[in-house]
């Protein structure tokens, strides 16, 4: 954080409150879908947890019966297409380079799921409820997205990640003060497993002490090859010697994870969020992990999306499946429907 980067925090602030207030007053336009929308969001960009969450709170809807549509921007994605809807069933498109590696995830995670990718999320939620028959929407990364109105935010905070209302942009990570929180209904505080997340829990209450308050934990499911899709022995990595890489919001959380799990991680390679793998990039990370001695590649599901498909890689690359698991689930998923039923 840097105290010469103040001054644009401050007008960064400052922009935000007044396009807060242009919603709020009727300057600008929030458009209103016939169906609920459950919101999830963050304070900050990126890194947060969000997408396992969205996952989550889908995976919840669909056993409950409901048959929910995600509306998501495709952050990354290199299609020109205005919108993309991804229907469920076998066979359907889940390319990163089009759709966004985030939706390619939770397409490939929950087959039976309803996705609209499109910047204008009003109107992929209207198409989603006229083509696809969708009874509920979960909007990603729509705490800051005013121009949608919706029946319940859930914001995900990272546990390992300090929040102050010097952080704002550019001096820091935070998109808005904390007093925004006072906007949510449910705040659900990740990689608590990581993390001490007493801290963050009081500056939570102390701003919105209304907020319904859930811890998470990220748990290792299994692993899986990147390219192919089959699944690998967990046992056997931990007597080995291996390398990651990732290209997250937070990519340090990725290796404390890994370490935290037993592995032996010899090398660690961030990228940038969302980005795009060339051949070069992979090969130069083989090379690096080999040379480490290292015997295997680890990376995230959210990066294997974006592996080409016709890479021969020189050495095993595996994507760890993971999961966001709420502490007290049933209590997560009764708020969750409460809140749903009584916008129905």
């Amino acid at each position: 954080m840097s105290l010469f980067l103040q001054p644009l925090a401050a007008a960064f602030r400052m922009g935000v409150a007044v396009r807060r207030a242009g919603y709020r007053r009727g300057w600008f336009k929030t458009g209103q879908l016939k169906r609920p929308v459950v919101s999830v969001g963050n304070l900050t960009v990126g890194g947060t947890g969000k997408t396992p969450l969205v996952a989550n709170i889908a995976g919840i809807l669909l056993r409950r019966g409901f048959k929910p549509g995600v509306l998501t921007r495709g952050y990354g994605r290199t299609s020109k297409d205005k919108m993309i809807i991804v229907e469920p069933g076998t066979g359907r498109h889940s390319s990163a380079q089009d759709i966004g590696d985030e939706p390619a995830l939770l397409a490939r995670a929950l087959p039976e799921l309803n996705l609209v990718i499109c910047a204008d999320r009003l109107r992929g939620g209207q198409v989603a409820e006229d083509l696809c028959h969708v009874d509920a929407h979960v909007l990603d990364d729509g705490f800051q997205h005013w121009a949608l109105a919706r029946d319940l935010d859930v914001v995900a905070l990272d546990a390992t990640q300090p929040l102050s209302d010097w952080r704002l942009l550019p001096a820091g990570r935070q998109r808005e003060p904390i007093s925004a929180l006072r906007r949510a209904q449910i705040v659900v505080l990740t990689r608590t497993d990581s993390a001490d997340p007493r801290p963050l829990e009081k500056l939570v209450v102390r701003a919105h002490p209304a907020a319904k308050l859930f811890r998470s934990r990220t748990e290792l499911l299994g692993w899986n090859d990147a390219l192919t899709g089959e699944a690998a022995p967990i046992e056997e990595l931990r007597i080995q010697k291996v390398a990651a890489f990732c290209g997250l919001g937070n990519p340090q959380a990725f290796f404390s994870d890994l370490r935290r799990w037993g592995f032996d991680l010899v090398g660690e390679d961030a990228f940038p969020d969302h980005h795009v793998y060339t051949v070069d990039d992979l090969q130069r990370l083989a090379t690096d992990a080999r040379k480490k001695g290292a015997a295997t590649l680890l990376t995230t599901q959210k990066d294997a999306v974006k592996i080409p498909g016709d890479w021969n890689p020189p050495l095993p690359i595996l994507a760890c499946k993971i999961e966001a698991q709420i502490v007290d689930a049933e209590e997560f998923e009764r708020t969750l429907l409460t809140f749903l039923e009584k916008a129905r």
